[in-house]
């Protein structure tokens, strides 16, 4: 019998790449994001939903992950980055906006999983979880939710192993904004990630795969980046 991977934010970037990861491999793939993805798979299950509308997730959702019964993988991927800029200019309206879709939306889909078999919990975070960079306000506090969240569902969730994982930098149009549209003479953080090495998509997937498939020594509740493993 073929296993069963849920993945949400499916519709490009990583969390596509992973799709079309594990259609390849057999596995059965339960998709969530606001628009269907170009995939053509009979394994392929797809819901779409805008998890940004946190106070409709388990009323729209609860049904669909239930269904699955059990499930292997799942890569909580839906996320936002925000607009990189001084925190002193930042609102509360846009710490919330990222805050909750990275972080609330996670934690309703939680309560969701938590009660059915699931081996693995991913959490997308980011090295900017723990390193504090000009500009990166709602991305860095919500990634650092993450961790948290993760860490303390651990702790509840005791037949499931759950991870915040970083899975490095990916070409995606997140990174196209901080290459293409940020000035780097002001954010530097910004000048590292283009000198550094970006993946492509389908090559963090794999990463991402192989990464969690060693992770078993890894304590559940753990905050971890590929490169590291």
């Amino acid at each position: 019998m073929s296993k069963n991977i849920l993945i949400t934010g499916c519709s490009s970037g990583l969390g596509l790449a992973l799709a079309k990861f594990y259609l390849e491999k057999g596995f059965n793939v339960y998709g969530i994001s606001r628009s269907k993805p170009d995939i053509t798979n009979e394994n392929f299950y797809f819901k779409s939903f805008d998890l940004s509308k946190i106070k409709e997730i388990k009323t729209h959702l609860k049904d669909f992950i239930q269904n699955i019964k059990s499930i292997e993988n799942v890569y909580l991927n839906a996320g936002m980055l925000g607009e990189i800029k001084s925190s002193f200019d930042l609102s509360i309206d846009e710490l919330n906006e990222v805050y909750e879709l990275n972080v609330y939306a996670n934690k309703e889909l939680l309560d969701i999983l938590s009660s059915i078999e699931v081996s693995k919990v991913v959490a997308i975070s980011s090295g900017a979880s723990h390193n504090g960079s000009k500009g990166w306000g709602s991305y860095s506090l919500s990634k650092a939710g993450v961790n948290m969240l993760i860490n303390l569902y651990s702790t509840e969730m005791l037949n499931t192993r759950l991870y915040a994982i970083a899975p490095g930098v990916i070409e995606t149009p997140m990174t196209d904004y901080i290459r293409f549209e940020i000035d780097d003479d002001i954010y530097t953080s910004a000048k590292k990630l283009k000198e550094g090495h970006i993946q492509t998509a389908k090559e963090a997937a794999k990463r991402l795969h192989e990464a969690l498939e060693k992770s078993q020594d890894i304590k559940s509740g753990s905050f971890f980046d590929v490169r590291d493993i």
